[in-house]
């Protein structure tokens, strides 16, 4: 059976007036008239030695991505075309990938910042280690409409132990995965391209203790396929300026509005501030669809905060999804409130302060 029988949804999005809003470069991208950023990282000439200081490295890729700005702008303005610019020796897309391998030997991709070299086998909170290590990788019909079919690839570790998390197999390392090599991830990516998906969605766990491998991996894909950051959002600021120029779709978590929740149920130490950061780089340097997983009993602590925010901060016109589909996974039983599964009045309660606050570009139930 077509997966349009299953989702007419994902057809009708296509048409949608604020989905094409909020992501019009996207929606550009599945259609022909733009490229994938990193296409258009690795057509950037960067001058730069693997022998060349941490500082130094970030410095050129500052100025790197002023220009990875304007050739974006001027690309997707019709100036001139991407195939026409020369493939430089070294690229925007190579310095990413030598810096954050260099971030590797003192491992700050996350906000834990646990400063292990995971090159030499040592690992902290997440227990990743250098090899990245797949669950799966298929067409997943159960994402929002406008990324499905989508080519999600579920990686192995996460950097927060959600208690009641659905994928806590995955996240928790429960499965040990198989290690792949990032040509071998370039191939799997080009095929689920080839296959229909509009987009390869990098999910877990969370893609943030694998960086250095997606940012690596695509120095290889050939394929023009949009790459979405399937992310909790609690990764570092030096994560967010690698993933600028290379991420097109932020598909991030809005979890808490409260830290003390936060660490409470995730152990994620200043969660909101990060998030709050997160969300708003995004919203800079790439697309933006949000999503707000209601749990029982939050809707005062964390959702409404959060909307709130999101409304006064990145505006109401901004793609949310307003999730009702919690149920208790894993260790939910631990957080006596998580034991059973959303009310309806508390999911058509949030809808409802959405619309208050005058959201008008919600993910339809």
């Amino acid at each position: 059976m077509g997966w349009f029988l299953l989702r007419p949804d994902a057809i009708k999005v296509l048409s949608d007036e604020g989905a094409r809003r909020s992501l019009n470069r996207y929606f550009g991208i599945l259609e022909g008239r733009y490229h994938p950023k990193f296409m258009i990282a690795s057509r950037i000439p960067v001058d730069f030695s693997v022998d060349d200081s941490l500082r130094s490295l970030w410095d050129i890729h500052r100025g790197a991505l002023e220009e990875y700005r304007r050739l974006e702008h001027r690309i997707d303005g019709g100036e001139v075309k991407l195939e026409d610019v020369p493939v430089p020796q070294h690229s925007l897309l190579d310095l990413k990938a030598v810096i954050v391998r260099r971030l590797l030997e003192e491992c700050c991709f996350c906000e834990r910042r646990c400063r292990v070299n995971r090159i030499k086998g040592e690992v902290g909170f997440c227990r990743c280690g250098e090899m990245f290590l797949l669950s799966s990788a298929f067409h997943h019909l159960g994402e929002e409409p406008e990324l499905v079919p989508s080519g999600t690839v579920f990686s192995i570790g996460c950097n927060l132990v959600c208690l009641h998390c659905q994928n806590w197999t995955i996240s928790q390392r429960y499965e040990a995965g198989d290690p792949i090599s990032v040509r071998e991830l370039a191939r799997i990516v080009e095929k689920l391209k080839r296959e229909g998906c509009r987009n390869c969605n990098m999910v877990g766990g969370d893609p943030t203790p694998w960086l250095h491998v997606w940012i690596d991996t695509f120095r290889y894909v050939k394929a023009s396929i949009p790459t979405v950051w399937n992310s909790n959002s609690y990764y570092s600021v030096e994560a967010s300026e690698l993933l600028k120029g290379f991420i097109d779709v932020y598909l991030l978590d809005f979890k808490y509005g409260s830290d003390r929740c936060a660490e409470r149920i995730s152990s994620a130490p200043r969660y909101v501030e990060v998030c709050r950061r997160n969300h708003l780089e995004a919203m800079k340097s790439g697309e933006l669809i949000i999503r707000i997983l209601l749990l029982p009993e939050h809707i005062e602590c964390c959702a409404k905060p959060i909307l709130e925010w999101i409304a006064e901060n990145l505006g109401t016109w901004v793609r949310v999804n307003i999730m009702d589909q919690y149920t208790p996974h894993w260790r939910a039983y631990e957080v006596p409130e998580l034991r059973r599964r959303l009310y309806r009045e508390e999911y058509e309660e949030a809808l409802r302060y959405a619309r208050r606050l005058g959201f008008t570009n919600i993910v339809p139930p």
